[in-house]
């Protein structure tokens, strides 16, 4: 996964976590695309402070994957939702009779799974 789109994942989860210069520095420099340049200008702070902010926010995203694993559950039950609308597609046009039922543990799985939280 590209570092730009597995820290905007992150910043998608726990975003709200950081402080407000953190999110700020975030959405500027991953969601905006402004040079650390730009940023330091318009907040009036160096390049550096810039750089560390981010590098600290990086990191508390990173640090509360590592504990929580939102997104990596997310990402496990997109795989299981498309590997249920294949096999639902296949039942359908009949390449896999015995595909619906097993579309059908998999739903049942995740909706299980959501419950438990």
């Amino acid at each position: 996964m590209k570092k730009f789109h597995k820290i905007n994942l992150l910043y998608d989860f726990y975003g709200s976590l950081l402080t407000e210069r953190q999110q700020n520095f975030i959405e500027l420099y991953y969601g905006d695309d402004l040079s650390l340049g730009e940023i330091a200008e318009q907040f009036d702070v160096t390049r550096q402070a810039v750089h560390d902010t981010l590098k600290r926010a990086e990191q508390t995203l990173t640090n509360y994957e590592e504990k929580l694993s939102l997104v990596k559950k997310f990402s496990q039950e997109d795989q299981s939702l498309a590997e249920a609308i294949n096999l639902i597609n296949r039942f359908e046009s009949g390449q896999d009779i015995k595909g619906l039922h097993k579309s059908k543990s998999i739903l049942q799985e995740i909706l299980n799974n959501r419950q438990e939280l």
